[in-house]
């Protein structure tokens, strides 16, 4: 379980699972989201939820993990540009943590 802060005074704070960061990697949802600035803004959030939401809607699998995700985090009351920052920033100390196995 990880711990991210999603505003700027730490008054708010979202828990993130290994699963939420399992499937980030599965659907590959932060390849290429964020453009050459390095900007990371509501925009870009905006880009990840629409992404998110066509996944779902065109997906013939199973996505029970995508919206579980969902659910949890991309659209949490809460979470704003700030915590998407954390969030990337947390998905890629994890990934560097946990590489993905050669198959």
């Amino acid at each position: 379980m990880y711990d991210i802060q999603l505003n700027e005074s730490g008054t708010r704070h979202l828990e993130i699972t290994d699963e939420n960061l399992q499937t980030i990697r599965k659907y590959s949802l932060l390849n290429g989201l964020i453009d050459s600035t390095g900007y990371i803004n509501e925009a870009v959030l905006d880009k990840l939820r629409l992404n998110i939401r066509s996944l779902i809607a065109h997906s013939s699998e199973n996505t029970k993990d995508l919206l579980d995700l969902c659910i949890d985090v991309i659209y949490h009351d809460k979470m704003k540009a700030y915590g998407l920052r954390n969030l990337v920033q947390l998905y890629e100390q994890w990934v560097a943590a946990h590489p993905e196995p050669a198959e």
